[in-house]
């Protein structure tokens, strides 16, 4: 069962229950309307409430369902709100904890709303390329007014009820209860008044009779265009529900429904929808790992030690303080903890000065950190990060000690980004309890979160991980070990290809610009200039010696030699003035790669930039696939996952994996052909991974 039907009095609850947030699918939708059927055909019912379980009245339609016949199928959600709107007895909505997308618009097919006053009101649909399809856009702004309705819908961000019940001539609801303890009571009391009142003669309220009115609806309309026209460059979504919402101010419902209707079909069959969608469900889905049930037990995790007070480390440090966590920072000399404590007291202070963060959340986040230089302060800690520089050696330093001094239990964790995990465990009596977590930096505010699992790691471990990732409000995904994990082993083939095409007769601005025009916020060399080249530089030296047949252009290192380390140095593949991050063309740079070209007889030649999309995005793909067939990655949902949260990959593009899906295979096995057999093409480079051979070959896709 999906609804559940009690009596209190003469008053039929119907419940809906369909865990975890009930998804209104095509079995939950049947079920519903039979039920309200039922209770309407009982001479002995008076009057309806329609709620949901503890975490949620509804999240909406069922995603899975979207484009598919299923969704269309009787009842459709738009046949369902029409039967509560038409419904002869009071219908109460009684709204707990989230009331989004089709489950707001379900509530707003009823004649009377009452909601605790936490409960998120949302209709998220732009933020999949969509509008609301079931009357969202045509009866909110009769219930909320045009203003605060065209808000909701263009940002698809979230409302309290609270809030909602503030916004001046509002009807969305009709009360907001005391408590979610006293919802269900208080929507009983509403549905017995409103009985009464409609035994009295009274019309049933419906928002199908409200006008949308704005007195400068021109004007105002003109101006919510202006506003959204730079933030939806790459998706139409949110100008389209600006024409709705302007349709229902003109238009009656049934027309503006059916306009809506209309668009929402036109906007679910675009490529932007499809990949927005795609991201939807993959990072849902990244969190899923097939041998570590959700049932798996989970080591309590309250105070957390990071080893390190670097950039990175004090970043991690100020994760787990805005989790709530409790902190040591650990270093092994005194300036170096005093600079990393510094920073991140001052990062604190600059948000308050600027009305982020409150004096007291100041003096809470402080007050839980603590900086030590005396490994035994950090032993009873429930989980360590070791947050050093990247060398092996070092590595093997830390988690020596860290085994002697740590409880039994404790989560040994490594930042590495590149490192064998699997050695580092090595160097434990304990490599079961020890994890990769790779964090991007900011640590404190990147979203993603590569959760690295060795040969010997826990399942318990390996969940708890996860949950301390979810506490710290990450994306986390599981990789397996090899060099660089998901993000950075697929990142070499692409900065790889980027320098081959300064070779060939690019320059680093020409470069940079078709991929952010694809979609990027940066380009290959303005993202290698602000983290560093010499990072770059100290990676590729070990691949020298560990992968001598793999090609690399030495231009990179010609660079490094001459201490153009980028931002940092005032001086990359960008010149920079001091105090500025936008970098202005190098002279300097523009003769190396001269020099560079001419040292190996390389005569530079016309590159367009769709060539230049397609080799670097081409070359995260193909590493990608090997990636997924090696196992590295469960899911090319999850190495999507990985750039969209970690390296910019843009989001209505879907991920690399799901752009090259709608590229269609075939089509990019092809171009890499084409790429391996051109006078400058790189054969051993452009071979299809035997994945993409294969699934080009049948048809095939990544997904699923």
């Amino acid at each position: 069962m999906t609804v559940l039907t009690e009596r209190r009095a003469d008053v039929a609850v119907l419940r809906l229950d369909n865990p975890p947030l009930n998804g209104l699918s095509l079995a939950t939708r049947q079920a519903l309307l039979r039920a309200l059927e039922d209770a309407q055909a009982d001479a002995s019912v008076r009057a309806i409430v329609l709620t949901g379980g503890p975490r949620a009245f509804s999240s909406g339609a069922d995603i899975t369902e979207f484009g598919s016949p299923t969704a269309y199928q009787h009842p459709n959600l738009p046949t369902l709100i029409d039967a509560l709107e038409h419904c002869t007895k009071p219908v109460v909505a009684a709204l707990n904890a989230v009331a989004m997308g089709g489950g707001l618009e379900l509530a707003l097919g009823c004649h009377y709303r009452i909601a605790e006053p936490n409960c998120r009101l949302a209709l998220p649909e732009v933020k999949l390329g969509l509008v609301p399809g079931a009357g969202g856009t045509q009866r909110l702004p009769r219930a909320l007014g045009v203003e605060a309705a065209l808000n909701l819908i263009t940002s698809g961000e979230p409302i309290t009820a609270a809030a909602a019940a503030r916004v001046p001539g509002q009807a969305l609801l009709d009360r907001v209860a005391t408590s979610a303890d006293t919802l269900l009571d208080e929507a009983l009391a509403l549905a017995a008044e409103a009985a009464q009142q409609a035994q009295a003669g009274q019309p049933l309220p419906s928002l199908r009779d409200r006008k949308a009115c704005h007195p400068r609806a021109e004007g105002y309309f003109a101006f919510a265009r202006a506003m959204l026209k730079g933030q939806a460059r790459h998706v139409s979504a949110p100008l389209r529900a600006i024409d709705l919402v302007e349709a229902a101010t003109r238009l009656p419902l049934a027309a503006g429904l059916a306009q809506e209707l209309q668009v929402f079909l036109d906007l679910m069959n675009t490529p932007e929808s499809a990949a927005l969608r795609h991201v939807f469900v993959a990072e849902r889905a990244a969190g899923k790992i097939a041998d570590v049930p959700a049932s798996t037990p989970t080591r309590p995790v309250q105070h957390v030690a990071v080893v390190g007070a670097g950039t990175m480390g004090s970043g991690i440090a100020m994760a787990c303080l805005n989790a709530g966590l409790r902190v040591s920072l650990l270093e092994t000399q005194a300036p170096a903890l005093e600079r990393g404590m510094g920073n991140i007291r001052s990062t604190y202070e600059g948000q308050a000065a600027k009305g982020r963060l409150k004096p007291e959340a100041l003096a809470d986040r402080l007050g839980r950190l603590n900086g030590t230089l005396a490994y035994a302060d950090i032993a009873q800690a429930d989980v360590v990060i070791e947050a050093v520089f990247e060398d092996m050696g070092v590595k093997e330093q830390v988690f020596r000690q860290l085994d002697a001094v740590m409880k039994p239990g404790a989560v040994l964790a490594s930042n590495t980004s590149t490192l064998d995990l699997n050695a580092i465990a090595g160097f434990t009596r304990r490599p079961q309890d020890v994890v990769g977590l790779h964090f991007f930096s900011p640590a404190h505010v990147m979203k993603l979160l590569e959760v690295v699992r060795g040969e010997q790691t826990a399942p318990e471990v390996l969940a708890t991980a996860m949950a301390f990732g979810k506490t710290l409000r990450k994306t986390c995904v599981v990789s397996g070990v090899c060099d660089g994990f998901i993000g950075n082993r697929m990142l070499d083939p692409y900065f790889r290809q980027a320098a081959f095409l300064l070779e060939e007769g690019c320059s680093p601005q020409q470069v940079d610009r078709a991929i952010e025009t694809f979609g990027f916020p940066m380009g290959p060399f303005r993202m290698s200039d602000m983290a560093g080249n010499d990072i770059g530089w100290a990676i590729r030296k070990r691949h020298y010696v560990e992968k001598p047949q793999v090609r690399h252009s030495r231009l990179p290192d010609r660079l490094c030699e001459l201490g153009r380390f980028g931002q940092k140095t005032g001086a990359g593949w960008y010149d920079y003035r001091p105090g500025q991050r936008d970098g202005a063309i190098s002279p300097v740079v523009n003769e190396l790669i001269e020099q560079h070209r001419a040292s190996l007889g390389l005569a530079p030649r016309k590159i367009a930039n769709e060539e230049i999309v397609q080799r670097l995005v081409l070359a995260l793909v193909n590493e990608g696939a090997r990636i997924l067939e090696e196992g590295v990655a469960a899911r090319a949902g999850d190495i999507d996952m990985v750039y969209l949260t970690g390296y910019g990959f843009p989001a209505w593009r879907g991920g690399p994996m799901h752009w090259a899906e709608q590229q269609g295979l075939y089509a990019v096995a092809q171009t890499m052909r084409r790429f391996a057999s051109a006078p400058h093409g790189d054969a051993d480079f452009w071979q299809p991974a035997p994945l993409i051979a294969r699934l080009a070959t049948e048809g095939g896709r990544f997904h699923g």
